[in-house]
């Protein structure tokens, strides 16, 4: 009976050792961190937003609301930018962002041949599902659709019922 619980209290040990060594080893970084790092090391310096770039919550107030069978779900928001969800009846129709060119000049470079306005501001089209407006050169609101139900007249309309003057006199 004794050697029994000497048995068990052997096998414990090395297992609590076992748990515990291996606890203690390091990890070796994810995918994700590795490549991160490897852009640091080769002096990437496009890794962080501009200190200077608008806090996404204040974007918040300039998108459309919700109404009728439309949902705006916000989905993300960070520095510099915040995107929402168009809902209609449930269904996702489009994505809706504001993002903040601060950190990311060349952004604009786009809009400079544009010949579309909305409430004076250049439009773009970017790929066949996405509609952008630069406001105040500087803000870059957009949408693009998720359903084939959402075209460019709709992604259009939509974006006129930003805010878009108020968002001008941001900063």
């Amino acid at each position: 009976m004794k050697n029994k619980q000497i048995s068990r209290l052997l096998i414990s040990f090395c297992l609590f050792s076992l748990l515990l060594i291996s606890s203690c080893s390091p990890q070796a970084p994810s995918r994700f961190e590795q490549a991160q790092q490897e852009s640091l090391d080769a002096g990437n310096k496009n890794t962080a937003v501009s200190t200077d770039a608008v806090k996404g919550a204040n974007f918040n107030q300039f998108f459309p609301v919700s109404s009728g069978e439309y949902e705006r779900v916000f989905t993300q928001e960070k520095s510099g930018f915040v995107q929402a969800k168009l809902k209609r009846n449930g269904t996702d129709l489009a994505v809706l962002a504001i993002f903040d060119t601060i950190s990311n000049p060349s952004a604009k470079e786009d809009f400079k041949n544009a010949t579309d306005k909305i409430n004076g501001f250049p439009v773009i089209e970017k790929g066949t599902n996405n509609t952008a407006v630069l406001v105040a050169d500087r803000y870059q609101v957009s949408i693009r659709s998720s359903s084939s139900d959402f075209d460019l007249v709709q992604r259009k309309e939509w974006l006129s019922k930003f805010d878009l003057n108020s968002l001008a006199k941001l900063n």
